[in-house]
């Protein structure tokens, strides 16, 4: 089966991992340090955190904001629930803005509506890939005085008029799973421009203690430690970040790859009539993490999904609306009929696969493959 997203492994990627297990750090040590200072190089960023997972990047990213319980975040319903799953871990209420269809991505207009005295942040997501219109979500933030947070978990080395993502939000926050644009098998990031926040994040990943465990290694360190604040272990280890630097390296050429497969899917689905290809905007880089198709709507989708996985192309669904899961259901009173555009596109939604292993053969057996429903 095609995947709809797979990692990218090479020797050199395997030697990294290698190296690390043959030293004398496996975590809390020199690689990830190294790491951080390249996701800051690559992003143009001041601070990086590194952590075990993107959830655990969105966890602390919240709460480095301190904000108070019961405090509204404007959100978009059309992302993991772990974007969503992170505020209410801190006691904050998500507050769910429509998307537009063509992109996916959360509507501006929509945020502005969903405003109030209790709203203290917006969070947003970079769907697939392909960066929000930010420069109108700042202009909200900035006049109603609003942190903002970047779910970029889909988009590094994407960039948004010539900059990389990564320098825009308060704190933005990248994945490294496997279908990510890199992986460290598990492993996300917090970057910041903001010392304050910066230090925050670090104080949050490593149970709120001062020190590091190389800060207190060596002949002329010393014991002591201060724990300042209610922190969790969310550290990745040196194997991990090993992997990162390397897979980081390849970055640049894993998002052309992945861009020249999404232009080969619109090239071959031209005139086809019973399904939309998604659009990029222009002054953006996307990062193309999934490409999504809409169905025309006689279409009975699950039935397609079956047709499709039984022909080897392991389509997916990107996403199930976070109201439509019963916690949320049991907790919250969102009404569906809220949010048209995300219904509509989630009635409609179908991944078909794309990674940077793909070949021009692979992408015509998938269109074939599609166009042969009808």
């Amino acid at each position: 089966m095609i995947p709809y997203g797979h990692q990218s492994i090479d020797e050199s990627d395997i030697e990294a991992v290698i190296d690390v297990l043959r030293s004398d750090w496996l975590t809390t040590g020199p690689k990830v340090k190294q790491f951080e200072d390249s996701l800051c190089e690559y992003v143009g960023c001041d601070y990086a955190t590194v952590v075990n997972s993107g959830t655990s990047a969105l966890d602390i990213a919240v709460a480095s904001l301190n904000l108070p319980n019961g405090s509204e975040v404007i959100t978009t319903p059309f992302t993991f629930v772990a974007t969503n799953n992170s505020l209410i871990y801190n006691n904050l209420r998500p507050v769910f803005a429509d998307i537009k269809k063509d992109t996916r991505n959360i509507d501006p207009d929509d945020i502005r509506s969903k405003i109030t005295s209790n709203t203290k942040a917006i969070s947003y997501v970079d769907y697939a890939g392909q960066p929000c219109e930010i420069e109108e979500i700042k202009e909200i933030a900035e006049e109603f005085d609003l942190y903002l947070i970047e779910d970029a978990s889909h988009a590094l080395g994407a960039s948004y008029h010539g900059k990389k993502i990564g320098n825009f939000a308060d704190l933005t926050v990248f994945s490294f799973h496997p279908v990510k644009p890199i992986t460290t098998g598990e492993g996300g990031a917090v970057v910041t421009n903001n010392a304050e926040i910066a230090e925050r994040v670090r104080l949050l990943h490593n149970h709120g203690i001062d020190k590091s465990a190389t800060d207190r290694y060596g002949p002329d360190a010393g014991w002591a430690y201060d724990m300042k604040v209610l922190g969790r272990n969310y550290r990745m280890t040196d194997i991990q970040a090993a992997l990162g630097i390397s897979q980081l390296n390849k970055l640049d050429d894993f998002i052309e790859r992945r861009n020249e497969i999404a232009s080969l899917y619109n090239e071959f689905l031209d005139g086809c009539e019973f399904v939309e290809t998604p659009i990029t905007k222009k002054n953006v880089v996307h990062g193309w993490h999934i490409y999504t198709v809409l169905l025309d709507g006689s279409i009975n989708r699950n039935e397609f999904f079956k047709y499709m996985r039984k022909n080897e192309v392991g389509v997916n669904v990107h996403y199930i609306p976070s109201y439509h899961f019963s916690y949320y259901r049991n907790n919250f009173n969102f009404n569906e009929r809220d949010y048209p555009e995300t219904e509509d596109v989630f009635n409609r939604i179908v991944t078909l696969p794309i990674h940077p292993e793909m070949k021009r053969e692979d992408v015509e057996y998938v269109v074939n493959t599609l166009k042969e429903w009808q």
